[in-house]
């Protein structure tokens, strides 16, 4: 056998090598997220709908979603692309939400030293003061 089919089996190996590994990932998360599907859950379906899972027929394989309070679609459950996480309600949904609470955390931080350092009215810092050690006031035994 020549070089140029040995590279070519070899290239050959390699695809039906990714093939398979990348078949089996993705069983293992559809695995994965039928175990999720529970009703009462939020979902999101492949054509981007939102709602709260309100039951799965397995023998039919019809899910019945609540888009709205009172509006129920039902659709095929393969079509279910992923559970929706629950949103952290103090998280910042925005750059401008984020930059505002890093600003208020500084100017907390701030005024949290700015009252840590007491400031005298001579102008000199009392907390610089109290780091000092102490001097000896006794008088060596030999004097």
């Amino acid at each position: 056998m020549d070089p140029l089919s040995i590279a070519m089996f070899a290239i050959l190996a390699v695809l039906i090598f990714f093939m398979f590994r990348s078949s089996q990932t993705r069983k293992k998360q559809a695995a994965e997220l039928q175990a999720q599907i529970v009703p009462g859950v939020e979902i999101m379906t492949n054509f981007g709908l939102f709602g709260t899972l309100i039951s799965v027929d397995e023998f039919s394989n019809v899910a019945e979603v609540e888009t709205s309070p009172g509006n129920i679609v039902r659709v095929h459950r393969q079509t279910i692309a992923k559970i929706v996480p629950e949103v952290d309600e103090t998280a910042p949904r925005s750059v401008e939400e984020a930059m505002e609470l890093a600003n208020r955390e500084a100017a907390a931080k701030e005024a949290q030293l700015n009252s840590d350092t007491a400031i005298r009215h001579d102008g000199t810092d009392a907390s610089a003061e109290a780091k000092k050690p102490a001097r000896r006031t006794a008088k060596k035994a030999s004097e």
